[in-house]
């Protein structure tokens, strides 16, 4: 089989001729397929829903150490959901704050608060003439968004399998101290999929920070979300690692239950050192007298454990699975070969992310739209919504039924083969006119 870079023009004409009119026969059909957010499905929604019979009127509404959830206190989170939460994100529990239903929401806070009141004393960055963030690409827009809209230079720092490129990392954060941060998905990357080796989580935490302020933040909203039972990545703890490294304030740790309960309705926390977390209670103490306590007594009697979460999270994957599989088996028997497109195939997370020719994501992007189906932006994986190759797309496998992605990756193979055919005649009807 030939590549399409292979191919010459007359068999390029011949080829798009071809994809037109399959084209044209999908455009009367109507489809309305959504594969663009990372939303769970109405099944794993469902297996939730036994949690809101857990407390009613007749519960009893007291902590293990006897405080009441109803009332005041407890501003850090109940102990037992501390507990919980420590488990999944393998930290301990004095380093642990519960706070609202988002993650995202405790990431915005803690860079607001670093730009009005600066962190652990130091100078607010807003009164800084330059701030800098280190951004993973392709990475999480919603992380981007933040940055964005608080005027910080984002910077791009490419990834590999192995995680983000370290030497780029070191450069810039030990020898520029306006770098104040970087956004990190350490396990089942947003969109890649790829979790971070030994190797890069101890050098992250063994950077030497120009600035004192400079803080990792490390989003492991994916750190159970396996899609395999049997393959399991795993990654170092970069808590344990900045400890050991002599770094302890160097990084936030954020998860949540978004996507293991209820989005919107979950608990999420924050990790961090005791020397952070003191500040953090200063801070946060003058915000809130505490968050929904009901809440977590909720997710604590409904899963009980680890080990509860485990199990819940496992029937997750048992709906997730076939979903990853449709849409990995189309790209593999449709494109496997013609050099038009590259994708890794995860073992966790919520993403598929697919690289196509350079020049190519916004036109099937586009192209997927005028057939009914819904993708991320092209663009959306990079700060300021720029893709320089635009190559990346990321495919959301989870809302959709598995039929309904396997069609919606046959169209989308479609756009992708469309694209690719007209990117390169044109190419060559540029050659030909110089």
């Amino acid at each position: 089989m030939k590549t399409y870079a292979e191919m010459n023009e007359q068999e390029l004409f011949a080829l798009k001729a071809e994809l037109d009119e399959q084209f044209k026969t999908e455009e009367t059909k109507g489809h309305s397929l959504n594969m663009a957010r990372g939303k769970p499905g109405v099944s794993q929604l469902s297996l939730s829903m036994p949690m809101l019979n857990v407390i009613n009127i007749d519960s009893d509404m007291h902590t293990l150490l006897g405080n009441d959830t109803r009332n005041y206190g407890d501003w850090d989170g109940i102990g037992e959901c501390r507990y919980l939460l420590a488990d999944m994100m393998q930290v301990k529990k004095d380093n642990v704050v519960i706070c609202g239903n988002s993650s995202l929401n405790i990431m915005y806070d803690t860079v607001a608060r670093s730009m009005a009141l600066g962190v652990n004393g130091s100078t607010p960055w807003s009164r800084l003439k330059k701030v800098k963030f280190l951004c993973p690409v392709p990475g999480y827009d919603r992380h981007f968004k933040i940055t964005e809209l608080f005027g910080i230079e984002m910077i791009n720092i490419p990834m590999d399998e192995h995680g983000p490129d370290m030497d780029l990392v070191e450069a810039y954060v030990n020898g520029d101290d306006s770098v104040k941060g970087i956004w990190c998905v350490p396990k089942y990357s947003n969109p890649t999929g790829i979790t971070y080796s030994d190797e890069v989580v101890r050098r992250f935490a063994n950077l030497k920070p120009k600035a004192e302020d400079f803080r990792i933040f490390w989003d492991n909203a994916y750190c159970i979300h396996h899609i395999y039972d049997e393959i399991h990545d795993e990654i170092l703890n970069i808590l344990e690692e900045c400890e050991k490294a002599g770094n302890p304030n160097m990084v936030y740790m954020f998860a949540s239950t978004s996507k293991v309960s209820f989005p919107g309705s979950g608990v999420s926390a924050i990790a961090t050192s005791l020397e952070n977390m003191e500040y953090l209670k200063t801070c946060m103490t003058t915000q809130i007298i505490g968050h929904d306590k009901i809440n977590q007594l909720r997710h604590v009697r409904f899963f009980k454990n680890i080990d509860g979460l485990n199990a819940h999270m496992k029937k997750h994957a048992d709906i997730l699975r076939p979903k990853f599989e449709a849409v990995l088996e189309v790209l593999e028997s449709e494109l496997s070969g013609a050099g038009i497109g590259t994708w890794v195939k995860p073992r966790g997370g919520y993403f598929i992310s697919f690289d196509a020719m350079p020049g190519c994501a916004k036109a099937i992007v586009e192209y997927c739209k005028k057939l009914g189906v819904v993708l991320t932006g092209a663009g959306a994986t990079y700060p300021y919504g720029k893709d320089p190759l635009d190559s990346n797309i990321r495919i959301a496998p989870s809302f959709p039924t598995p039929e309904e992605m396997f069609l919606a990756t046959k169209i989308f193979v479609l756009c992708v083969k469309l694209a690719a055919a007209e990117k390169l005649l044109g190419e060559m009807g540029d050659a030909a006119a110089e």
